[in-house]
């Protein structure tokens, strides 16, 4: 398993304006650190650091440690701020962790033996994924990286609901919980296109 550390600063300048100056004049993302029976902590991490650790999918469902000078914290990147056109993160949100509490989060699901399924293979049939995360509730040692969907046996015309996955011990999908079996993927006939769709790549012809 991945160890994820990234080193943080304490920030006592607080608001937007100080935020505003936080990352335009020292390349910082201000962030803060809450949760669990200590009270929240303003921090600040470098733009370059943040970024590469963003890299890795796995980060978003992984525990991490924020380093802040020399005090390390277990936590859980729990939300991103973004800027709206550039995409670089604005804010971010780290929720700690306390071992023996439970915790809520969305980690990625992981579609394997597309190319097999039953459906695919026997039927021609196509994948749609209804979603690619689930939200799971589970102690911070039991939290997987990422929940597999083996559509190995998934026929034609047939739905994968979050019953039908095998999720690890300890590990409890929220939605089933709350009776919510939400569908995840399916294989369907694929769309045939008409003749005069297919001569204009889709799209139908316009008069002029």
């Amino acid at each position: 398993m991945v160890d994820f550390i990234i080193d943080a600063q304490a920030r006592d300048d607080l608001g937007k304006g100080a935020s505003r100056r936080l990352r335009r004049n020292a390349s910082m993302v201000p962030g803060i650190i809450y949760g669990g029976d200590k009270a929240p902590k303003s921090v600040s991490v470098l733009a370059k650091d943040l970024a590469k650790l963003l890299e890795n999918e796995a980060v978003f469902s992984h525990i991490l440690t924020v380093n802040v000078a020399g005090q390390k914290e277990s936590v859980l990147i729990k939300a991103l701020q973004r800027h709206p056109a550039k995409g670089f993160v604005l804010h971010i949100d780290f929720q700690r962790m306390v071992a023996g509490q439970k915790i809520t989060t969305t980690i990625p699901l992981h579609f394997i033996n597309e190319a097999t399924a039953i459906g695919v293979k026997q039927d021609g049939g196509e994948i749609s994924h209804i979603t690619g995360e689930v939200e799971i509730s589970c102690l911070p040692k039991d939290l997987p990286e990422f929940i597999e969907v083996d559509m190995a046996n998934v026929e034609l015309d047939q739905i994968v609901h979050l019953s039908d996955l095998k999720a690890p011990k300890g590990v409890e999908l929220v939605a089933l919980a709350h009776n919510n079996d939400l569908p995840v993927a399916t294989i369907h006939t694929p769309r045939v296109q008409s003749t005069d769709e297919a001569a204009t790549g889709g799209e139908t012809p316009t008069a002029e």
